[in-house]
């Protein structure tokens, strides 16, 4: 088996761990990427929270000034038991992912890291890696936040049709279309728009809760969306759009102090 010798120069398990340790005193900020697998209709692989994820984590790093921010391996399960009506699907409770990333937290404040950027793949993960991420915080004092789309979704909201886009439609067919055409099945997307009987259950609305339902009750495909709407554009346009914000919003947690980023002092 071929292999490629280049390395990136910010993945963390390619560092010695003499490199690692003089790594860190140059740059103590980490981004963990954690993704899925899970369904995403019949159209679209297992992979795409997973894949994602990891492919985000390494193209915002790659764009982001020296010293880079270090990537860690991505974590592939989540939860995703609300997905267990189709085949495929692998997930882990919420206190083996929040127990996982805890550990793994508090591993990384012993090496030295003051900041660690959770980059979740897959929305239902975010209050598991929410409750982790103020363990840490707890113990470690240390900075720790979580991204599930929020510093890119106020973008991406103008750039899709559908609503309720929640899960293998418009957004995620677009995405995979764009950085891995040869695993779309377009011929196999299909058009699976929910509607709801309370604007206090619409995804889109900005007063719904969050509320959790088991997919196959509201979908026959697993589709939540409308993948026929999806384009190899729009998901170059969505993919610029998320990695721009993302290293912003990393090159500004990089760049502070840890004393100075709760609240800047002038």
């Amino acid at each position: 088996m071929k292999t490629n010798n280049k390395r990136s120069g910010f993945l963390w398990e390619e560092f010695t761990w003499p490199e690692i340790e003089a790594y860190l005193k140059t740059v103590d900020t980490v981004i963990l990427p954690c993704g899925a697998i899970e369904q995403h209709g019949p159209h679209l692989p297992l992979d795409v929270d997973y894949f994602d994820a990891k492919y985000m984590a390494f193209k915002v790093a790659e764009a982001c000034k020296d010293p880079k921010p270090m990537v860690l391996p991505p974590i592939p399960f989540g939860v995703s038991y609300h997905h267990d009506g189709f085949k495929g699907t692998l997930s882990v409770t919420n206190d083996a992912l929040s127990k996982f990333v805890y550990d793994l937290g508090m591993s990384l404040a012993k090496n030295g890291v003051k900041k660690i950027i959770i980059l979740n793949g897959h929305g239902d993960n975010a209050p598991t890696l929410s409750y982790a991420a103020q363990m840490i915080n707890r113990d470690a004092k240390i900075f720790v936040g979580v991204d599930t789309g929020e510093t890119s979704d106020v973008d991406l909201a103008g750039m899709v049709e559908t609503p309720n886009d929640a899960h293998a439609g418009e957004i995620e067919t677009s995405t995979t279309l764009a950085i891995r055409p040869e695993m779309v099945q377009m011929d196999k997307a299909l058009e699976s728009t929910l509607k709801f009987g309370s604007d206090y259950l619409d995804f889109d609305d900005d007063r719904s809760i969050s509320w959790y339902v088991r997919t196959d009750k509201i979908s026959e495909s697993g589709i939540m969306g409308d993948a026929t709407k999806a384009s190899k554009e729009k998901g170059e346009k969505m993919w610029e759009v998320m990695i721009k914000n993302m290293v912003r919003f990393v090159e500004s947690i990089k760049n502070t102090p840890l004393d100075e980023l709760y609240q800047k002092r002038y």
